[in-house]
């Protein structure tokens, strides 16, 4: 049965991250308290032409429900062929098109972030994928402009093109992942459309997320980053506790690396390695558990030291 959001709760979503927002980590967050997963962000030029590899980036977990599909494009008939594949896969709740990706070869294309330089054309593929689709709920990422911000102006238009609800990074394509995140532009942006608004960028912290949901007045928000070595954010938020454990963190750890193995198998070692550099942050012998495991690659050995490292070991005060 389709799944449709509620606002009635603040909402706290993982927001999409190549490479990272994988099936294991969403399937994590979303056992520990995130709302909405997204999946990675898919071509819809290669949806359209029946890539096997995009098609395999669709693979949920059971425990996202609901769940969040997000494309790119600049093209309306691709756009409208890439959601008409979609329409046939179970399991997806929501499209979200992409309108604020700000690296060059996804705006090379026309794609991303590019479309905030020709708002019609984001409002007619807005609309071709609400009219094609057969998905509860239609939504929207986008960034506060392209060199200039006109959140305003684009945020009207996401409403007008019938979008259910969207998501808002609050930079400009200018902006990259550097520049201050501008709150205050989300907080207009809440005044001025009807439908929800989930506040993004810079949220890496528990104070910081409440601190957002307050003075933007968005109906939630979005961690991408944030979430990335941090994953308990979800939890702490979900609970309303600022305090975690280190045996929950230890737990959830564990829970991510076995979610590797069974989605990459032994593939999933070495691509966990990043993940155990960013975990083990701020703890104590940080830098030899980092060498070490540089050279495992038996999946039980590896599971062996991290479960280990992460039980007995200590935050450096």
């Amino acid at each position: 049965m389709p799944q449709t959001l509620s606002f009635e709760n603040p909402l706290y979503v993982l927001a999409p991250l190549a490479g990272f927002t994988d099936l294991p980590l969403r399937s994590v967050v979303k056992k520990f308290g995130a709302d909405l997963t997204v999946s990675e962000m898919l071509s819809s030029n290669a949806l359209a032409h029946g890539s096997q590899k995009t098609l395999h980036m669709l693979q949920k977990s059971p425990l996202e429900d609901p769940y969040s599909v997000q494309i790119a494009g600049a093209d309306v008939d691709i756009v409208r062929q890439a959601v008409e594949v979609l329409n046939e896969q179970d399991g997806i709740d929501i499209i979200d098109l992409n309108c604020g990706c700000p690296v060059p070869k996804v705006v090379g294309h026309g794609s991303g972030s590019s479309l905030l330089l020709n708002l019609p054309l984001m409002g007619d593929i807005i609309k071709t994928i609400k009219d094609t689709s057969n998905k509860s709920m239609t939504s929207v990422k986008i960034r506060l402009g392209f060199e200039e911000k006109n959140h305003v102006d684009i945020a009207k238009i996401v409403e007008d093109s019938g979008a259910d609800f969207l998501a808002v990074h609050g930079r400009t394509r200018a902006g990259k992942f550097k520049a201050p995140v501008d709150y205050d532009a989300i907080a207009e942006i809440k005044k001025v459309v009807k439908i929800p608004v989930i506040a993004n960028g810079d949220i890496d912290s528990y104070e910081k997320a409440k601190w957002v949901l307050e003075h933007t007045g968005a109906d939630g928000v979005m961690i991408g980053r944030g979430a990335v070595g941090a994953p308990w954010i979800f939890h702490q938020l979900k609970t309303g506790s600022e305090d975690i454990a280190l045996s929950l963190k230890h737990e959830i750890i564990m829970e991510h690396f076995d979610k590797m193995i069974e989605f990459y198998g032994a593939h999933g070692v070495a691509m966990f390695r990043k993940h155990t550099h960013t975990y083990s942050k701020g703890y104590r012998g940080a830098s030899a558990l980092r060498n070490q495991v540089n050279t495992i690659v038996d999946i039980q050995e590896y599971r062996n030291v991290i479960d280990e490292f992460f039980k007995n070991s200590e935050l450096v005060s």
